[in-house]
């Protein structure tokens, strides 16, 4: 059985019990807030392996509990799946800039919403357990390097403050030099073959991954009419 800890922050008690329903067949743990501020505090004394977050909440907006989320050290990798009815591009793109690593727009089905959650808790077991599998777990180009192995990259000596989306990304670029890599690719590479995230995620994660590589985000090369590659020529 299952024993992965599913922390759900949802003001509405209908979804929370159909949540509760659906879930209990997966065998995960489940702890439920109806606020932010409740969700962090459980985040802050327990922890949690994935989370449902949605972003109109009283009190403290979903947003804000996302940026404050991960400011917290102990979930800086932790997959959070944000669930609203706002599906318009730029909230969805706000939720993803902001660390969200996927956005579900309500009404949804529990049952594809239990799929994106099985998706993310397996891409955090390959990335925990990808390093020992690694021939290299370390690369650099320049002052860009990144040492799979212990989770860090870093720009001349400083460490640079990646979301657990933008490290793998990055990890998978510096991994392959060189090849193009379409957006689908790219999603199946560091999310397996069955996640249901569209282009458009990618591309804000690549937007974010290159402002915080600051000169070096140009080795970040988009291929026109196909993807990106990483350049190191």
């Amino acid at each position: 059985m299952n024993t992965e800890r599913i922390l759900i922050i949802e003001d509405d008690p209908e979804i929370q019990e159909m949540l509760k329903f659906a879930f209990a067949r997966e065998g995960w743990q489940l702890s439920q807030a109806l606020t932010g501020e409740e969700g962090l505090k459980i985040l802050r004394d327990s922890g949690a392996d994935c989370l449902i977050l949605d972003i109109m909440l009283p009190g403290m907006d979903g947003l804000k509990v996302l940026k404050k989320i991960r400011e917290l050290e102990n979930c800086r990798s932790l997959p959070i799946i944000m669930c609203s009815a706002r599906g318009e591009e730029a909230d969805v793109i706000a939720g993803l800039e902001l660390g969200a690593d996927d956005y579900v727009v309500k009404p949804y089905s529990s049952r594809i919403l239990a799929a994106r959650i099985r998706a993310a808790l397996r891409r955090k077991e390959l990335s925990a357990s990808g390093a020992a599998t690694q021939a290299n777990t370390f690369f650099q180009y320049g002052k860009l390097r990144i040492d799979i192995e212990r989770h860090a990259a870093f720009l001349g000596d400083r460490l640079l403050d990646l979301f657990a989306t933008e490290f793998a990304i990055l990890a998978h670029f510096m991994c392959h030099p060189d090849i193009v890599f379409t957006r689908q690719k790219l999603i199946t590479a560091i999310r397996g073959d069955d996640y249901p995230v569209t282009d458009r995620s990618i591309d804000v994660q690549i937007m974010g991954l290159r402002k915080k590589l600051g000169e070096y985000g140009k080795m970040i090369e988009t291929v026109r009419g196909v993807g990106y590659r990483f350049r190191t020529e």
